[in-house]
């Protein structure tokens, strides 16, 4: 039976930080087309769906090879709409109605690869994970971060951690911001991303760059260089 695996981009029209930012050109091309690419090439999926409200994304990403033909619904268009909701909207669709399992892939990802998404969709389709996703740790220490008070001094957070060495705290991790693969039955029932139990697949901060400025975009098309030995 078709679409038992799906890749879902949810790709809005409108960003603030950055303007036209899912298709803004990122080293030659749009950066969608990097999550698209990636998600085709690993041959995971049955489907690759951008769910957009915009018809110039929907055709730039037709380009690329996803299927862009259902306009994303008002109700999960504007600014306080969830990516669960999203999900949950796509699952309504006649055609992923059976779905078994989607995987959640950002449009501004252009660090992904395919053998990521593979090692994803192994541990979740042979484990007993309803989700995985990529993490990678804090770059310092969370325990010593600091308070800016009103009159813009610092103060420790948290006092107990202000005379322990760095080496000696426990780590933490943070969201990559790539994709979630997510069992979708665990996801009926709970309506969140990540279900327990849950795998974190573990990177290097090279491979991770969260894009919200232009700055943060200038670093990321540096790690792809990097990471590629384009540099």
């Amino acid at each position: 039976m078709k679409n038992k695996v799906v890749c879902v981009i949810p790709a809005r029209g409108g960003s603030k930080r950055i303007p036209r930012k899912n298709i803004k050109e990122f080293l030659g091309k749009p950066v969608i087309s990097y999550s698209i690419e990636s998600a085709i090439s690993s041959n995971i999926f049955d489907d690759v769906f951008v769910s957009t409200d915009d018809n110039e994304i929907a055709e730039i990403c037709k380009k690329y090879g996803a299927k862009a033909d259902i306009l994303r619904s008002e109700s999960s268009s504007n600014d306080n709409a969830t990516t669960a909701e999203v999900i949950s909207e796509i699952l309504t669709y006649e055609r992923y109605k059976s779905a078994e399992f989607i995987c959640c892939l950002y449009p501004v990802a252009p660090l992904i690869d395919k053998n990521l998404l593979k090692r994803a969709f192994n541990l979740i389709y042979n484990e007993n994970f309803n989700s995985v996703f990529p993490v990678t740790e804090y770059d310092h220490p969370i325990q010593r971060r600091l308070n800016k008070l009103t009159d813009q001094t610092m103060v420790f957070a948290d006092n107990q951690f202000e005379k322990t060495r760095t080496q000696d705290l426990k780590t933490f991790y943070h969201d990559a911001g790539m994709f979630y693969f997510i069992r979708v039955s665990s996801f009926k029932k709970s309506k969140k991303l990540l279900s327990k139990p849950t795998f974190g697949i573990e990177l290097e901060r090279t491979q991770v760059q969260d894009i919200d400025t232009l700055i943060d975009w200038k670093l990321a098309e540096l790690k792809f260089k990097l990471i590629h030995d384009l540099i």
